[in-house]
């Protein structure tokens, strides 16, 4: 029984962490944009996809292979 004088302050103190970081999140806008960083992910700058950009540069012949007219 002694014990629950110990652990439930810890636990109490442990939540109120918790809250408290929780609510600086929301204060600080992390949560604002949530599709932004998936966005990110996908692409570099306006490019658009990354994927895209680098299956057309594979695709696409060098300047030194292009035929000359």
């Amino acid at each position: 029984m002694i014990d629950y004088f110990f652990l439930v302050p810890i636990a109490i103190g442990m939540g109120l962490v918790a809250l408290a970081s929780f609510m600086w999140t929301l204060r600080s806008g992390q949560y604002d944009d949530l599709e932004g960083a998936a966005h990110r992910i996908l692409f570099e700058g306006n490019d658009g996809p990354l994927r895209d950009r680098q299956q057309s540069a594979a695709t696409r012949p060098s300047d030194d292979q292009a035929p000359h007219t």
